[in-house]
């Protein structure tokens, strides 16, 4: 029986309206991933340019922080999954942050998940390593 080979990619953008500026949908065109988990997107998906949002041939699924700014995961699909889960850790605390979506290809799980930072003062390490 034939394999499928997927190419997965993973990135943090640290904000894909920055990165978008700085030639995001050409990279993307040019790598051509079959899934793509971004993480530190930093925008609401209607903060997004259509083109960068949902990319022609790509399904969006996003999961942005509550504060306005901050955090945020979304994946982008040309590969159709059996499911998407936006979050899934069933705690507020990690899922207002938008720290992970989950795609089900079958054989496969993909996560996208974006760590909390510990801070310079090493505050946020409990939260981080509850995480």
């Amino acid at each position: 029986m034939a394999r499928k080979t997927l190419r997965l990619f993973s990135w943090n953008v640290n904000g894909l309206r920055s990165c978008a500026k700085k030639g995001f949908l050409g990279w993307l065109a040019a790598a051509r991933p079959d899934v793509l988990g971004l993480q530190e997107v930093r925008a609401l998906p209607d903060q997004l340019p259509g083109e960068v949002r949902e990319p022609e041939g790509y399904r969006a699924h996003y999961l942005p922080a509550v504060r306005p700014g901050y955090s945020g995961v979304a994946l982008l699909t040309r590969a159709t999954p059996h499911a998407v889960t936006l979050g899934g850790l069933d705690d507020e605390r990690f899922d207002s942050e938008g720290r992970l979506i989950i795609a089900d290809y079958g054989d496969l799980l993909f996560y996208t998940g974006y760590f909390p930072n510990g801070g310079d003062d090493l505050s946020r390490v409990p939260f981080k390593l509850e995480f």
